[in-house]
C-alpha cells in the first residue's frame, strides 16, 4: 500500500487557525516589528491582504541593520467592479492618508491599496467599513472578487450580470466571523456549538479561486484565465436566457517546471440563470472534495481537470447538483479590450471610459487624474465602475452632469485619457517591483516604455489605430493575464523576459513562448520585423495573433495540442 502524501504546510495553518483567526489580532497589536510571522502572512491573505516590503529599499535596510521595510498590501472587494462616489470619495481619501497616495485598479475590477503600515491597517479596514467596502475573501484559499462585464445600464442582460456578480460573491463568503472580530472589533459570539463553513469547511480550498461573469461578444473579464466562469447566452430580442459554463482555467505557472502551465477554461454546458448560484456553489464543493492539497503549485482547479479529465468534472459536478447541465448554447466572442470614448444608452444617459495606464490612480504634472476624479465624484449622481482591464468607467451621467463633467475633464486634462495608440490602450501590467515579493523583473513601472519604442515602429507602419493586445508580468504568476495576449512579456529576471506570441485577440487561445531572457533594451529591435510583416503581409481583418501563426512565428500547436481553435469548439459534451 503506497504511503499516503503529506499535506501542505497550509493546509495545517487553516485547520489550526480556528477559521481564519490564527494569532493574527496578537501579531497586529505587537508593534515591537512592522512585519508579521510567516504563519500570519498566510492567513491574513483571506482578509484580503498581504505583506510586503520595499524591494527598493532592502540592501539599503540591510547594510544599516534595520528590518525590512514592511508594509501591507490591501484588496477590497467589489462584486463587478461598480461603486458610489461616495465609496470612491472614501477610497481616495484612505489613499492619501493611509496607504501611498495612489489607487490601483487591478485586473479583478477591485481597488488596490500600497504601503499601509501595521498600525493603520485595522483602521484602514474599519474606514473602508463606513462605506460598505470589506477586504473579505479579497486573497486566500476562497472565492475571491466576482467580475463581470462593466456597462450594466447598456443592457437589462448586463444589469442581470451585476446583479449575479453580487449575488455569487455574498453566497461564498465565508461565514466565520474571524474579519468583523479581528478587524472591526466586534465581539465573538460564544457558543457551545462549533463555528461551521457550511461552504468551505475547516480547511477552505485547496488554492485560489477565481469567477467570472462575460456578456458577448465582449471577453473583457477573460474567462479562460478564471476557475469558473458564467458566460451570458441572449435570445434575438437581447433578453437574457442563461449562461454557458466554463471551468479550469487559469494564468500561474512556475518557469523551469513543466507540470505547472497555463490553462483555457473548458465550456461544459449550460444553467438557466436561477440555477447560477447553486451551479457557483457545486462547482466550488468539487474543488474542495477533490483538488490536491499537497502541492500548492498543483491545487488550482485546472489540474484537478487535467488529472481527471473535463468529462468526469461534469458528471460529478451533475451528480453534487442533482440535475444535468443543458449542452452548450451558441456564442461569440469578438473582442476583450475596453469600449473607451463616450457612449449613450437608450435611456439618454452616458457613460465614459477612460484608460488608466497600468491601473494606477495617481497625479502627475501632465495628467492629475486623481485630483480630477475626486472632483468629478464630488457631483457625480451615477457611478464608477472598475474594468477588468484595469481601466474606469464613468457611468450613468445624466445630459444635466455631462457638461459640469466635461468641464472638470478638460481642466484637469482626463478627457484625452483614451486617445492613446490602440496598443497601449489595449495593454496590461501587473504591479510588480518595488513591492511584489514574487516578481522577478519590473512591470508596471516598465511597460509603458517599452509601448512607447513599439509606437514609434507602429506608428511607421500604419498600425495606430490597429488593436494589439500585449501584456507584463513580473513573474509567471501570470495577474496580468500575460498568456492570453498577442503580445506578453513574463519577467524572467533582472531586465529579462519571455516573450510570447499569438494569444487570441479576444482571448480564445494561449500564446507560445517566441523567445527567452530577452533584455528589455532589445525588445522593439525583436518585434520591429514582426511588427513590420504583419503591416504588409496581413490579410484583411486579420489580429496579429493571428498572423504569427499563420507566418510561423510561432506554432499552431504545443505538445501536440491545438491552440488556434475557436473557443466554440471546445466544448465538453453533455
Amino acid at each position: 500500500m503506497s504511503e499516503e502524501k503529506k499535506l501542505s504546510a497550509n493546509e495545517y495553518l487553516k485547520i489550526e487557525s480556528n477559521y481564519l483567526r490564527g494569532t493574527l489580532a496578537e501579531e497586529l497589536a505587537d508593534t515591537s516589528t512592522g512585519g508579521i510571522s510567516e504563519g500570519a502572512g498566510q492567513m491574513i491573505k483571506f482578509h484580503g491582504c498581504y505583506v510586503q516590503d520595499d524591494r527598493d529599499l532592502r540592501a539599503s535596510r540591510r547594510q544599516h541593520k534595520l528590518e525590512k521595510a514592511y508594509s501591507f498590501l490591501m484588496r477590497v472587494r467589489i462584486p463587478g467592479g461598480v461603486v458610489s462616489p461616495k465609496q470612491w470619495l472614501q477610497m481616495d481619501w484612505i489613499s492619501e492618508n493611509f496607504a501611498n497616495h495612489t489607487l490601483k485598479l487591478t485586473t479583478r475590477q477591485a481597488f488596490q491599496l500600497h504601503g499601509v503600515i501595521k498600525t493603520q491597517l485595522k483602521r484602514t479596514i474599519q474606514e473602508m467599513d463606513k462605506v460598505a467596502l470589506d477586504c473579505i475573501a479579497a486573497c486566500g484559499d476562497v472565492n475571491r472578487n466576482v467580475m463581470c462585464n462593466p456597462n450594466p445600464h447598456l443592457s437589462e442582460t448586463h444589469a442581470e450580470t451585476v446583479k449575479l456578480a453580487r449575488d455569487i460573491s455574498e453566497h461564498l463568503l465565508p461565514q466565520g466571523g474571524a474579519y468583523h472580530e479581528i478587524f472591526l472589533d466586534q465581539e465573538k459570539v460564544i457558543s457551545s456549538e462549533e463555528v461551521v463553513e457550511p461552504i468551505y469547511g475547516k480547511t477552505y480550498l485547496p488554492r485560489k479561486f477565481k469567477i467570472a461573469i462575460a456578456v458577448p461578444p465582449s471577453n473583457d473579464v477573460d474567462i479562460h484565465a478564471n476557475d469558473l466562469s458564467f458566460i451570458a447566452v441572449q435570445d434575438e430580442n437581447n433578453k437574457l436566457l442563461g449562461y454557458n459554463v466554463a471551468v479550469g482555467g487559469g494564468m500561474g505557472m512556475t518557469h523551469g517546471v513543466d507540470a505547472t502551465y497555463p490553462r483555457l477554461a473548458d465550456i461544459i454546458g449550460f444553467v438557466t440563470p436561477d440555477k447560477a448560484v447553486d451551479v457557483a456553489e457545486k462547482v466550488i464543493l468539487v474543488q474542495r472534495d477533490f483538488g490536491d492539497r499537497t502541492d500548492r503549485k498543483h491545487s488550482r482547479l485546472k489540474y484537478t481537470i487535467d488529472d481527471r479529465s473535463a468529462d468526469w468534472f461534469l458528471k460529478t459536478l451533475n451528480e453534487y447538483l442533482g440535475y444535468d447541465l443543458e449542452p452548450v448554447r451558441e456564442f461569440e466572442f469578438t473582442t476583450n479590450g475596453d469600449n473607451f470614448g463616450w457612449h449613450e444608452d437608450e435611456r439618454g444617459m452616458f457613460h465614459l471610459n477612460l484608460f488608466i495606464q497600468g491601473g494606477r490612480v495617481v497625479d502627475s504634472p501632465a495628467f492629475p487624474i486623481k485630483t480630477g476624479l475626486r472632483e468629478i465624484a464630488k457631483i457625480h449622481d451615477g457611478e464608477f465602475r472598475l474594468t477588468a482591464n484595469q481601466n474606469l468607467a464613468i457611468s450613468n451621467i445624466s445630459p444635466e452632469k455631462r457638461p459640469e463633467i466635461e468641464k472638470l475633464l478638460e481642466e484637469y486634462k482626463i478627457l484625452k485619457s483614451h486617445e492613446r495608440s490602440a496598443l497601449r490602450l489595449h495593454s496590461i501590467a501587473c504591479v510588480a517591483l518595488p513591492t511584489c515579493g514574487l516578481a522577478l523583473a519590473e512591470a508596471e513601472r516598465y511597460l509603458p516604455d517599452v509601448i512607447t519604442e513599439l509606437e514609434e515602429v507602429v506608428e511607421e507602419c500604419g498600425l495606430r489605430h490597429d488593436a494589439i493586445t500585449i501584456r507584463m508580468t513580473g513573474c509567471p504568476n501570470g495577474c496580468g493575464r500575460p498568456f492570453l495576449a498577442e503580445i506578453g512579456f513574463v519577467g524572467r529576471g533582472p531586465d529579462k523576459y519571455n516573450m510570447y506570441l499569438g494569444g487570441g485577440h479576444a482571448g480564445h487561445r494561449l500564446n507560445k513562448l517566441y523567445r527567452e531572457s530577452v533584455p528589455g533594451s532589445e525588445i522593439k529591435n525583436v518585434l520591429r520585423p514582426i511588427i513590420e510583416d504583419y503591416a504588409k503581409s496581413r490579410e484583411e481583418g486579420e489580429k496579429f495573433g493571428d498572423f504569427v501563426i499563420r507566418a510561423g512565428y510561432v506554432a499552431a500547436t504545443v505538445n501536440g495540442k491545438d491552440f488556434h481553435k475557436n473557443v466554440k469548439t471546445e466544448v465538453v459534451a453533455s
